[in-house]
């Protein structure tokens, strides 16, 4: 599998798919169309950490008490602690992007 593969076909809304699972860990890929981001009010709280990269496109995410989404284009990547409220603030308009989330074992 590639992981810019079959994007057109995934323009319908955002795309997560589970690529591996190991020991509780889940690697995903998640495509998200230009322009998307979190229902308004919808905050992600996670019992697990997760680590994510761009790989294509660039987002902005918002983290619970921060005054400015954090900005991360192709490349970038960061670590989410477990129930650390996030949401996606934004996509870049013109392209999907794409990210690579892995989502490690709970220590809960």
């Amino acid at each position: 599998m590639n992981l810019f593969a079959e994007l057109t076909t995934l323009a319908t809304g955002e795309a997560v798919e589970a690529l591996a699972a190991f020991n509780g860990a889940r690697v995903e890929r998640i495509v998200s169309p230009p322009g998307t981001l979190s229902p308004e009010g919808f905050w992600h709280d996670q019992g697990w950490a997760e680590w994510v990269a761009v790989l294509a496109g660039a987002a902005g995410l918002l983290f619970e008490g921060d005054s400015e989404p954090q900005r991360l284009a192709a490349g970038d990547h960061i670590l989410i602690p477990a129930h650390r409220r996030h949401r996606v603030a934004w996509t870049d308009p013109d392209v999907p992007t794409i990210w690579l989330a892995v989502h490690l074992p709970s220590a809960e």
